[in-house]
């Protein structure tokens, strides 16, 4: 098994190009043609757990955060940052970031969480728009089962939780080949009717090698007509935050008595409570202090994430309870995502979870009496 392997079928389920602008995500160190021999999984990248991987025999590390955000102009080991390097590069051990391209898919970080809040009735908070397009192609009528069937193979016609979504229309269609050409139906020279189907699919964006290839490949004719175009819809599962439903409501005491369950929290960070039932919650993994605003129009009871700054708690309004958890353990259970798809997909593989805590806050409680 090589790190292509592992990395490759990473990147179909969370797309590198969904990542965010400022997002260092993918292969940081070490090479995909290495045999790997284990793999870690961490939210956080550090020497720890560098080290950790070598005493394991792991040589693979998938992470949630890069290591690397921006460019180093000189790696001498004078922060943590170069040291984790540093010990992964002398020691051969690749590694790997999933970070905003996962928390943008809704079975990714943020539904994750809601897993464990049981929350239903899920939907993306704010969808992204500008990563769908629409394919519109033509084939005899005879194949264009065949044509259809090879573009939703390829990963096309999915729209929500509808798979094999296409429209069609039948009309005619002419044509006529010129010097050197070998046309499917009719004779070169003469202008040729045949009966065709207009099949339009559409797509994310990230899969239109894939799809224009598997048409293409089907599509009986020398030459074959097609239009890809760009669309402005949102797609609606893809994007930041998620807001559900708990399955009962519980008074809002009660849901931070749940939280700090779950989440192993000894404190939580809240605006006031508006003495009424929770149950619509919108959360965001990490810092979410941006998708307030969405929470609110949302209806959400109560908004959970993490950093949220201290002017930021005043833009809930009395409208919602922002509850601010922080922001690795918000994440934390990313770890444990990371692991069981991993371990899903590579049954006979060596697939770990960190035993290093990389949380970098601490919290002092006080004495207790």
């Amino acid at each position: 098994m090589k790190i292509q392997d592992i990395t490759s079928f990473l990147e179909t389920i969370a797309p590198p190009a969904l990542q965010e602008g400022y997002d260092n995500a993918g292969l940081i160190t070490g090479s995909p043609a290495w045999e790997c021999t284990g793999i870690i999984t961490t939210l956080d990248a550090t020497e720890a757990v560098v080290l950790e991987a070598i005493e394991k025999k792991c040589n693979l590390i998938v992470g949630h955060h890069p290591i690397i955000f921006s460019g180093l102009k000189k790696i001498n080991g004078k922060n943590y940052i170069e040291k984790t390097v540093i010990a992964a590069i002398k020691n051969d051990v690749a590694i790997y970031a999933i970070h905003t391209n996962l928390d943008n898919i809704i079975q990714g970080v943020n539904g994750k969480i809601a897993d464990l809040l049981g929350l239903k009735n899920r939907k993306i908070l704010q969808p992204k728009k500008g990563l769908l397009k629409k394919m519109i192609t033509y084939a005899p009528d005879l194949h264009a089962e065949a044509v259809r069937a090879a573009m939703f193979d390829a990963g096309g016609g999915q729209v929500g939780n509808y798979s094999e979504c296409s429209f069609n229309a039948s009309g005619k269609g002419t044509f006529k080949g010129g010097e050197g050409t070998d046309p499917f139906v009719g004779t070169s020279g003469t202008r040729y009717t045949e009966n065709e189907t207009k099949i339009e699919v559409i797509f994310p964006s990230w899969l239109e090698s894939p799809i224009l290839k598997a048409m293409l490949k089907t599509h009986p004719y020398e030459e074959v007509a097609y239009d890809i175009i760009p669309l402005d819809n949102m797609h609606q599962q893809i994007g930041s935050g998620l807001v559900g439903d708990l399955e009962n409501a519980l008074p809002e005491d009660k849901f931070l008595q749940l939280l700090t369950k779950i989440f192993n929290l000894s404190v939580v960070r809240h605006t006031p409570l508006m003495g009424k039932n929770v149950k619509k919650v919108a959360l965001c993994g990490g810092a979410g202090s941006f998708l307030t605003g969405a929470g609110i129009a949302a209806g959400a009871d109560f908004y959970i994430t993490g950093d949220v700054k201290y002017h930021e708690f005043f833009d809930a309004d009395g409208k919602m309870v922002i509850a601010d958890i922080g922001h690795y353990e918000s994440e934390q259970f990313t770890i444990e995502l990371l692991f069981d798809i991993l371990r899903e997909k590579f049954t006979t593989f060596a697939v770990l979870k960190t035993g290093v805590k990389t949380n970098p806050v601490n919290y002092f409680t006080g004495p207790k009496s």
